[in-house]
């Protein structure tokens, strides 16, 4: 089969088209011939960073976490799909697990749900990383109905998928951005948007909340922006990270009795536990898509076998709006 190979590492490592096995459908995995492969940030870290990064693949590695496709072939013991099941997941591309960016994966069954039948495959292959990642966030902060919810970057890849999330779980939900085009995207989604770049968090924390501040805070900035998150957060309120690798003074969270959850949605993947749960989830997320509730925001911009590197650079370069997805 034809697959897109990194033969080394590095910002700029070319992706090269290659002839490799096709993959056989072992004991609880189906083979899915791959119709569209979304780019992470993650996948971009692997790329650059390499050895450097302990989840990378050795090399000749074929990435890809994301994809959206048609099950051809079955392995034992796989009971819940059928050959022509159109699928979703995120099952691959990091350490010895084969990445998507071929023209077929051989993919965990735990890891993969059916497709959303409302989405196309390029908009399938949009949601998994960002969706699990959203929902274990939200989850595991307890979001509920009347909840006040703020999202930290609401225009991002996990941001927008978790302010659509907390709306449909009967959250009143605001979300962060900067400029005109995120104010309106946010704003499209049914959320309050609000400018970092113009309001201090004690002003939006006033002006929503009433000082109270917000029962949850799903930060996907993360990084030095936490002490923001902690500053938003009501007394004993939640504060979920998806960013939290970061030397940081928690005397805030202390004093306001906060509950941090850190969210890593590739544990399951690395280290073989729960991975039932990932398959469980995309389940719950295409029910909530074929309702209306959630909708991934693909970049207009299309990308193809001969266009990977260039989707690498579309979205390490900030330029791109929404997820980057590239159709095989």
């Amino acid at each position: 089969m034809k697959a897109m190979v990194l033969n080394s590492y590095g910002p700029e490592a070319p992706f090269e088209l290659a002839e490799i096995p096709d993959p056989v459908a072992t004991p609880g995995h189906v083979v899915v011939k791959v119709a569209a492969v979304s780019v992470n940030t993650v996948d971009t870290m692997i790329r650059s960073m390499g050895a450097d990064l302990p989840l990378s693949p050795q090399l000749p590695a074929v990435l890809g976490m994301d994809f959206a496709g048609t099950v051809v072939a079955i392995g034992d013991g796989v009971t819940d799909f059928a050959i022509s099941d159109e699928v979703y997941g995120c099952a691959g591309g990091l350490m010895d697990l084969p990445g998507s960016l071929a023209e077929y994966i051989n993919a965990d069954a735990r890891l993969i749900a059916r497709k959303p039948k409302s989405l196309t495959m390029r908009e399938a292959a949009a949601l998994p990383l960002v969706g699990i990642t959203a929902y274990e966030g939200l989850t595991r902060a307890g979001v509920g109905e009347g909840q006040t919810v703020l999202v930290q970057g609401g225009a991002g890849g996990v941001g927008h998928v978790a302010v659509q999330l907390a709306r449909h779980l009967g959250a009143i939900v605001s979300a962060t951005g900067r400029g005109a085009d995120q104010m309106t995207l946010i704003e499209g989604l049914g959320a309050r948007p609000l400018d970092f770049t113009t309001q201090k968090v004690e002003e939006y924390v006033a002006e929503h909340t009433g000082g109270v501040g917000f029962d949850i805070v799903f930060d996907s900035v993360g990084g030095p922006n936490m002490t923001n998150s902690f500053e938003a957060a009501k007394l004993n309120g939640h504060v979920a990270s998806t960013v939290a690798m970061v030397e940081i003074d928690l005397t805030p969270a202390h004093f306001k009795g906060l509950s941090l959850h850190v969210v890593f949605m590739l544990i399951p993947m690395m280290h073989n536990v729960g991975r039932q749960t990932h398959g469980d989830i995309l389940n719950r997320l295409a029910g909530i898509a074929d309702a209306g509730g959630l909708k991934p925001i693909v970049d207009e911009q299309r990308f193809g076998w001969s266009d990977v590197g260039a989707a690498y650079a579309h979205l390490t370069n900030g330029s791109a709006v929404g997820k980057v997805v590239i159709e095989l």
